[in-house]
């Protein structure tokens, strides 16, 4: 009944200039991430109303020689049917696919995937979420053909695909000695239905209003 999120939310892609432009002028060319360590599966990410940490994680591709020109396209999103990892719904469900694909690859004698740290990560945040990303998508899969096989049986199906999925993520050292806040927490969501991206822009920055105001004769 509470399944499809109905609010809009202000996303955040990192990426290259040339990216950022590309997406502000075609729109429809959306960029959908296949890596096998995805921590949400595959699709196109976002930071959730977090543009500081979404340029943050452009800057440190940039280090790493992965892009040229650190950059943040912003985007509108719909959620839609969100697989919501902060809903104890979506987490439990996973934990059900989980099991399934484990007797799976028991079954067929190979190893799951590890959720593996990068090397010299000081704070061991498991970035390289192989396991995640795989259960993720075997849940994907297996809900898709579900729903292949009942419309062609019947028609029409009682499961639904999923457009998005959503979580909440602990990562970096302390924000302070002692705190239980970390500095790179976040929420991202990962769109898997182009149509829940319901258009890019230019984040614009923000300027000292009543500066502005007298400036304008406000």
């Amino acid at each position: 009944m509470y399944d499809v999120r109905p609010n809009l939310i202000f996303g955040f892609h990192g990426c290259d200039e040339s990216v950022r432009d590309r997406l502000l002028n075609q729109p429809d060319e959306i960029i959908i991430s296949k890596e096998k360590h995805d921590w949400l599966g595959h699709g196109m990410y976002f930071w959730e109303n977090n543009h500081k940490r979404a340029l943050q994680w452009a800057q440190d591709k940039k280090k790493r020689g992965k892009i040229k020109k650190p950059s943040v396209v912003g985007a509108i999103l719909f959620p839609g049917y969100c697989c919501d990892f902060l809903d104890s719904t979506y987490i439990y469900l996973l934990k059900e696919y989980f099991e399934v694909m484990s007797i799976t690859y028991s079954a067929m004698d190979e190893t799951l995937p590890e959720n593996r740290d990068l090397p010299h990560d000081r704070y061991k945040d498991k970035v390289l979420r192989e396991l995640d990303c795989a259960v993720i998508e075997f849940m994907h899969g297996k809900i898709m053909r579900k729903v292949r096989t009942e419309i062609l049986t019947r028609g029409f199906s009682r499961y639904k695909v999923f457009d998005s999925s959503r979580g909440v993520f602990t990562e970096g050292g302390p924000v302070f000695s002692g705190a239980g806040i970390l500095e790179k927490s976040h929420i991202q969501i990962c769109i898997r239905n182009p149509n829940c991206i319901k258009g890019f822009f230019l984040p614009r920055k923000e300027i000292e209003f009543p500066a502005w105001a007298e400036g304008n004769n406000l």
